[in-house]
């Protein structure tokens, strides 16, 4: 293999395909990626729970292939001057890397052995902007469980039923749900895709109007950006039935500023510590009044922010990271909260429509 490309092409593919390299597993293959010169140069990271493939421009001179350990690679390229560089292989799967006065000659790992990424058989697909799937998919993903003892809700629920698509997730003590419309992208699509996967994706899609195609099989989903293809398992089992636990009834609602109960919560946080979880951020909603408050050994905080209420008069506590985790995931400069009663979830959303919910248990204390 003999290859020429640009410091910075070959970084910003080594940047991609890292997220899927294992960075210490009991196969050294699985640490390395995969570097191909064929008809274009394929850099691929596989830890066989995802796997990334990313094509990027260069001169192929020679076709072969070889594995670099990725770490090692990055290091190498990172360090180099912004200029052209050579890759050579040879016998023995010795690794010849060169850039203007730079030169490193390393050892490589033959490509024989690498793992094949899973053919998709493309059972179903939908396209959807990159920009605005980023977006769905960082207003949900902090819901998601991070405890194994309930795997299938360490993912998040990916969901098209005629052209409405909809993201959920949820930890047992919250639920995120964010939904748009798909004109033309009709079908019915019901799987889980794995929280590490998703956060992984959230930092390769681009703040762009550029489609990605999403492809599903009964087993696995991979997202086609053009040049870059991730392809990750989904999680087995079924999905907790989250439209019969969101409330239709409620009994005090009222609007306030995103920015203001953000803020305030976060200033009332102050004094909880981490050993202090038991400690809630209480909220006492009056026609006139929505105060915040916290008490702990260490101290108390009292908040007082405008808001406009209807209903029963309320006091309530929360989990305040649950709250700062939902407020800094909407764009909007108001919303609504709505409550049942003082022992039962409330729910945000939205001012004029449901593109969202999110849903936060009380703590009893």
């Amino acid at each position: 293999m003999k290859i020429a490309s640009s410091k910075s092409n070959l970084m910003e593919g080594i940047n991609i395909v890292q997220k899927a390299v294992s960075s210490k597993s009991t196969l050294q293959i699985l640490e390395g990626i995969l570097i191909e010169a064929g008809d274009t140069l394929k850099l691929t990271g596989n830890n066989l729970e995802i796997g990334i493939e990313c094509v990027i421009e260069a001169d192929i001179r020679e076709k072969g292939s070889i594995v670099i350990n990725s770490k090692m690679l990055g290091e190498i390229i990172r360090k180099l001057p912004e200029s052209e560089v050579f890759i050579q292989t040879f016998e023995n799967n010795k690794v010849l890397i060169e850039c203007e006065n730079s030169r490193f000659e390393i050892m490589g790992l033959s490509s024989e052995g690498y793992p094949a990424l899973p053919q998709i058989e493309k059972q179903g697909s939908f396209n959807i902007k990159q920009i605005e799937l980023k977006e769905m998919i960082r207003q949900t993903i902090f819901s998601a469980s991070t405890e194994e003892s309930r795997p299938i809700l360490t993912g998040c629920l990916f969901e098209l039923k005629d052209e409405n698509f909809s993201i959920v997730a949820i930890d047992g003590f919250r639920l995120a749900l964010r939904k748009t419309v798909l004109e033309n992208q009709k079908g019915n699509i019901n799987v889980v895709v794995p929280g590490k996967t998703l956060n992984e994706i959230v930092k390769i899609l681009q703040q762009t109007e550029d489609t990605v195609q999403v492809y599903f099989t009964n087993n696995q989903i991979m997202f086609d950006l053009g040049n870059c293809k991730i392809i990750s398992r989904l999680l087995q089992g079924e999905y907790m039935n989250y439209k019969n636990i969101i409330p239709v009834d409620y009994l005090t609602k009222t609007i306030v500023k995103t920015n203001d109960l953000l803020s305030s919560i976060e200033r009332a946080s102050l004094i909880i510590t981490s050993e202090e979880k038991k400690y809630p951020v209480r909220f006492n909603i009056e026609k006139d009044s929505f105060i915040i408050t916290s008490n702990t050994e260490k101290g108390s905080v009292r908040e007082e922010i405008p808001s406009d209420m209807t209903g029963n008069p309320l006091s309530i506590g929360f989990n305040p990271k649950f709250f700062i985790d939902a407020l800094k995931a909407i764009d909007d400069e108001a919303i609504n909260l709505l409550f049942t009663n003082n022992v039962g979830p409330c729910c945000i959303k939205p001012l004029v429509n449901d593109s969202y919910i999110y849903m936060i248990l009380p703590v009893r204390k």
